[in-house]
Protein backbone atom coordinates (compact mmCIF):
# COMPACT_ATOMS: atom_id res chain seq x y z
CA UNK A 1 0.00 0.00 0.00
CA UNK A 2 1.44 3.21 -0.83
CA UNK A 3 1.10 6.03 0.96
CA UNK A 4 2.28 10.01 1.47
CA UNK A 5 2.41 9.94 4.97
CA UNK A 6 2.91 6.29 5.65
CA UNK A 7 1.11 3.13 6.78
CA UNK A 8 1.75 0.75 9.48
CA UNK A 9 2.42 0.73 13.27
CA UNK A 10 5.98 1.18 14.39
CA UNK A 11 6.70 3.32 11.25
CA UNK A 12 3.93 5.66 11.61
CA UNK A 13 4.88 6.06 15.50
CA UNK A 14 8.46 7.15 14.05
CA UNK A 15 7.00 9.26 11.92
CA UNK A 16 4.86 10.75 14.16
CA UNK A 17 8.01 11.33 17.04
CA UNK A 18 9.98 12.35 14.29
CA UNK A 19 7.71 16.00 13.77
CA UNK A 20 8.10 15.82 18.20
CA UNK A 21 11.62 16.25 17.53
CA UNK A 22 11.96 19.48 16.50
CA UNK A 23 10.81 22.79 17.93
CA UNK A 24 6.79 22.73 19.46
CA UNK A 25 5.96 25.65 16.90
CA UNK A 26 7.27 23.76 13.95
CA UNK A 27 6.24 20.12 15.51
CA UNK A 28 2.54 20.00 14.70
CA UNK A 29 2.08 21.07 11.21
CA UNK A 30 1.42 17.21 9.54
CA UNK A 31 1.56 15.48 12.82
CA UNK A 32 -1.85 14.56 12.55
CA UNK A 33 -1.38 13.53 8.49
CA UNK A 34 0.31 10.48 10.07
CA UNK A 35 -2.54 9.08 11.87
CA UNK A 36 -4.20 7.94 8.84
CA UNK A 37 -1.98 5.27 8.49
CA UNK A 38 -1.52 4.07 11.96
CA UNK A 39 -2.76 0.41 12.65
CA UNK A 40 -2.82 -1.02 15.89
CA UNK A 41 -1.79 -4.78 15.57
CA UNK A 42 -4.28 -7.33 16.57
CA UNK A 43 -1.89 -8.62 19.15
CA UNK A 44 -2.25 -4.89 21.11
CA UNK A 45 -6.04 -4.84 21.25
CA UNK A 46 -7.56 -4.60 24.75
CA UNK A 47 -3.95 -3.50 25.81
CA UNK A 48 -2.08 -0.71 27.69
CA UNK A 49 -0.68 0.16 24.05
CA UNK A 50 -4.14 0.72 22.73
CA UNK A 51 -4.90 3.09 25.48
CA UNK A 52 -1.65 5.29 25.39
CA UNK A 53 -2.18 4.81 21.33
CA UNK A 54 -5.91 6.46 21.95
CA UNK A 55 -4.31 8.92 24.31
CA UNK A 56 -1.70 9.89 21.17
CA UNK A 57 -4.39 10.28 18.64
CA UNK A 58 -6.44 12.22 20.90
CA UNK A 59 -3.37 14.62 22.19
CA UNK A 60 -2.40 15.53 18.33
CA UNK A 61 -5.84 15.53 16.84
CA UNK A 62 -7.43 18.14 19.63
CA UNK A 63 -4.18 20.30 19.19
CA UNK A 64 -5.25 23.93 18.39
CA UNK A 65 -1.83 24.98 16.69
CA UNK A 66 -0.51 28.30 18.27
CA UNK A 67 -2.27 27.31 21.50
CA UNK A 68 -0.04 26.29 24.22
CA UNK A 69 2.27 24.67 21.57
CA UNK A 70 4.93 23.75 24.11
CA UNK A 71 3.20 22.34 26.75
CA UNK A 72 1.26 20.02 24.58
CA UNK A 73 3.98 19.28 22.49
CA UNK A 74 5.69 17.71 26.04
CA UNK A 75 2.87 16.15 26.85
CA UNK A 76 2.17 14.22 23.17
CA UNK A 77 6.47 13.35 24.00
CA UNK A 78 5.47 12.02 27.40
CA UNK A 79 2.44 9.98 25.78
CA UNK A 80 5.04 8.35 22.82
CA UNK A 81 7.76 7.52 25.73
CA UNK A 82 5.02 5.27 27.68
CA UNK A 83 3.74 3.93 24.20
CA UNK A 84 7.46 2.72 23.57
CA UNK A 85 7.87 1.70 26.67
CA UNK A 86 4.64 -0.30 27.03
CA UNK A 87 5.59 -2.17 23.15
CA UNK A 88 8.85 -2.82 25.01
CA UNK A 89 6.81 -4.55 28.03
CA UNK A 90 4.22 -6.18 25.94
CA UNK A 91 7.14 -7.56 23.67
CA UNK A 92 8.26 -9.23 26.58
CA UNK A 93 11.39 -6.89 27.71
CA UNK A 94 11.35 -7.07 31.49
CA UNK A 95 12.65 -3.53 32.71
CA UNK A 96 12.84 -0.78 29.27
CA UNK A 97 13.64 2.50 30.13
CA UNK A 98 14.22 5.47 27.97
CA UNK A 99 17.63 6.49 29.66
CA UNK A 100 18.71 10.53 30.86
CA UNK A 101 19.56 11.41 27.71
CA UNK A 102 16.79 11.58 25.14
Amino acid sequence: METKFGHGFITTIMLIAKHFAMPPEQAWFGAADHLDGLVLPDRFKGTEIEELLTLLRKKVVWHQPGTMDREDARDVIATLNRLVLAIDRELGIRDPDIGTFH
